[in-house]
């Protein structure tokens, strides 16, 4: 098997795009040379919730066979795990490659076909990521605002989505970068099965949100090379985001973003900057203590539900001591 594709549901957040979604990625995989792939969902969503099943029962209808198998645990047991089901899946059928895509997606025909060539082409590539732009959900519109060129880092384990914010004028196109963003990836697999810990691709202790660093970072720091396919264009809804990358445009956004999403980032910040310390230089190591009490001034000041999470925070770093 050359390809799966793998693709998460949830709730009512899911519903509304997967009407252009869908066809979007069928239209896609048509557009390739093979018929060899097959694609995962994983919905997260309760168990009484019907309607992202019914869209995905309709899309298995146009394009019979091609979905091996739509599971769901009947609630949300995070991004990391549903997709770390849907990657052993695709290593039991022998899949050389596993496509990550959100549903808020809008794929433009020669995406898919783009990224693989890309990896069949440079074989001593991990993963590619797609030029994700901006899609305006509110009015299906594809703007030429970037969204995500690639995961890059900068000192003191700082995450950044390459050219965000930014009007795509090739800038980006010859920039190296650390991983894919969660939004969209095409992983080899074979690549994966090297950075595993404890049987799990994702660390699942990375509920949501950072996820997608975590992963970049243990790629990269075995040597695991990715790179931007800037042909291959994708479009995702980030209608929430201010433009920019500035401070005051991450703190509007950060407002914008539910109680839940923020304490989930606010996490799995800190589980990053404990699980990769030990790989930082001194500098580094300097910038994560003010960002580390920085982010404690600001819980103390704006959003003191955060300070619940520092148990857990120490809590991780004694296992991991422990460990060493």
């Amino acid at each position: 098997m050359k390809l799966a594709v793998g693709l998460i549901t949830y709730n009512e957040s899911s519903t509304p795009y997967l009407a252009y979604f869908l066809p979007s990625l069928q239209a896609a995989l048509a557009f390739l040379d093979t018929t060899d792939y097959q694609v995962f969902v994983f919905d997260n969503s309760r168990s009484d919730y019907r309607l992202n099943y019914l869209a995905i029962a309709d899309f298995q209808t146009s394009c019979p066979g091609r979905i091996a198998q739509l599971s769901s645990a009947g609630e949300n047991i995070g991004f990391s795990r549903a997709y770390n089901i849907m990657i052993h899946q695709a290593q039991e059928i022998g899949a050389q490659y596993f496509l990550m895509i959100n549903p808020d997606t809008l794929l433009e025909p020669e995406a898919i076909k783009l990224l693989l060539q890309a990896l069949d082409q440079e074989a001593g590539l991990a993963a590619v990521s797609p030029k994700l732009r901006r899609w305006d959900f509110s009015e299906n519109k594809k703007t030429e605002i970037l969204d995500s060129a690639g995961l890059v880092l900068r000192p003191g384990l700082r995450f950044t989505d390459l050219g965000q914010g930014e009007a795509d004028r090739g800038q980006c196109d010859a920039q190296a970068i650390l991983g894919p963003s969660g939004a969209a990836g095409l992983f080899r697999l074979s690549t994966l099965e090297k950075i595993k810990e404890n049987g799990q691709y994702f660390d699942e202790r990375f509920f949501m949100y950072k996820e997608d660093c975590d992963l970049s970072y243990r790629l990269a720091s075995q040597g695991l090379v990715s790179r931007l396919v800037p042909e291959a264009v994708i479009y995702h809804d980030r209608t929430a985001a201010a433009p920019g990358s500035g401070l005051w445009q991450q703190i509007v956004n950060r407002r914008q973003k539910s109680r839940q999403i923020r304490s989930w980032s606010f996490l799995n910040q800190h589980l990053i900057f404990v699980k990769h310390w030990q790989k930082q230089n001194l500098v580094s190591k300097i910038i994560i203590i003010f960002r580390c009490l920085a982010y404690l001034i600001f819980s103390l000041i704006l959003e003191q539900y955060n300070l619940r999470n520092y148990p857990a925070i120490f809590s991780y770093n004694k296992v991991l001591t422990n460990v060493k």
